[in-house]
């Protein structure tokens, strides 16, 4: 089973479950992905805590809801599809007219075949969404509203994982748990962090300390930023921000709000190599947890790479958002595009010659002793990068000589096994 596969039949197992920004669906979402990350610890917020300017709300549990005709038929049904209650809905059971009822619909025009995701997690209001087409079929006379939910004290629960390496410092990866059934959207960046972390503990020597969190986007990012923000913007040399990775049609890169970070860099460069006609974005698009992390006061060094960013393919925040939209190939291309973004910075240590002039690479057997243009172009990269190991970190000399960052790690771990170079362990930086 190829890792893409594997991540698609996690997604294809989580997809059903209700998650919000509190309740059991987040905690089950939890549960499952600690089966698959054991060191994963879940943490809680209480209702009421002040995390910056918000609070945590109450807890939202909903066990059923639906709009019913005169005739006792469901014409909108919440077990049919999670989407159909406006997020964090107050309770209601009543009999309402057709005009009332309409107060109360949400739908999309242009869209007639999608059931629209919409939320109200800070004002107490109650709805349905649903399909335009049966928005429009709905009759005259009066119909029973009713959802079967209750807003009561509880807690905010997040995922945290830290994997020790060699350094302190700390690669922060983050991606959100708060959605229903949304595949693209809201599954791809959990699945792929959920892999990223079964690598990355597989390791046998990790440079750096890795941080990889799971939290309900916004609130939960802010909670989890108002416990640990002092040793965050200490530690956390680069991160990025899990979201929609899961599509076939390209790539995409939004920066941290400077853009000029460890993590833009590293972003950058490995979209170049792996996808040259990526879309790039500007801070300015921003729409996820790059928000909170990047925000004056936090600054931590966050980007975010994606496959089809969000807000920017139609079937976002509706029911269409679904698992033929992802596919087991997107989801290996969005893995791997963030595997390498993290093997570029185990990589970036300082490079430095070993010897004065250029090294007689063919008394090592890695130079041609019969000069021909053919095999001279074979070491060609062997000399680049020893040309330019003069202390440079290796992202830098990748940029130079223009070649992918983990090419050159290759490279130069050809060149140290021979004794013409060496890395010296440095702080990161740009």
């Amino acid at each position: 089973m190829s890792v893409g596969e594997k991540m698609y039949g996690w997604m294809e197992d989580l997809f059903p479950l209700n998650r919000s920004i509190t309740g059991p669906g987040t905690r089950e979402t939890l549960k499952y992905l600690r089966e698959r990350l054991p060191g994963l610890r879940v943490g809680e917020v209480p209702s009421g805590t002040d995390v910056f300017d918000w609070t945590v709300p109450d807890e939202w549990h909903i066990r059923d809801a639906y709009i019913a005709d005169e005739g006792g038929r469901r014409v909108v049904d919440w077990q049919e599809h999670n989407l159909h209650v406006v997020g964090y809905s107050e309770p209601v059971d009543r009999w309402v007219s057709r005009s009332e009822l309409e107060e109360h619909l949400h739908s999309l025009p242009d869209q007639p075949e999608a059931i629209p995701y919409v939320t109200s997690y800070y004002e107490r209001r109650w709805g349905f969404c649903l399909r335009h087409r049966t928005r429009e079929q709905l009759g005259a006379g009066s119909y029973r509203a009713v959802i079967d939910s209750e807003l009561k004290p509880g807690v905010l629960n997040y995922g945290e994982l830290v994997l020790p390496g060699r350094r302190e410092q700390e690669i922060l990866l983050s991606t959100y748990i708060c959605h229903p059934s949304m595949a693209n959207n809201e599954l791809s960046g959990p699945v792929v962090a959920t892999a990223l972390g079964q690598w990355l503990g597989a390791l046998e020597d990790r440079r750096y300390t890795y941080r990889i969190v799971f939290v309900p986007e916004t609130i939960g990012a802010l909670a989890y930023l108002s416990r640990n923000l002092e040793h965050l913007k200490e530690h956390v040399v680069a991160g990025f921000n899990l979201t929609c990775l899961g599509d076939e049609r390209g790539f995409s890169y939004l920066p941290s709000r400077t853009g000029d970070t460890l993590s833009d860099r590293v972003a950058r460069h490995v979209l170049r190599h792996l996808a040259p006609d990526f879309e790039k974005y500007s801070f300015l698009d921003r729409g996820s947890d790059e928000r909170q992390y990047c925000a004056p006061g936090i600054d931590l060094p966050v980007a975010s790479i994606m496959r089809s960013k969000y807000g920017e393919y139609p079937e976002y925040h509706t029911s269409l958002d679904n698992l033929s939209l992802v596919s087991p190939q997107g989801l290996e291309g969005g893995y791997t595009a963030l595997r390498r973004a993290l093997e570029v910075l185990e990589a970036n240590c300082e490079l430095r010659t070993t010897v004065r002039g250029e090294p007689n690479l063919g008394k090592r057997g890695l130079y041609p002793t019969l000069s021909t243009k053919e095999e001279a172009e074979d070491a060609s990269t062997l000399l680049d990068v020893l040309a330019y190991s003069d202390g440079r970190n290796l992202l830098d000399v990748a940029e130079v000589i223009q070649e992918p960052a983990w090419r050159v790690r290759d490279a130069a771990q050809t060149l140290i096994k021979n004794g013409v170079l060496k890395t010296e362990e440095t702080e990161s930086k740009m």
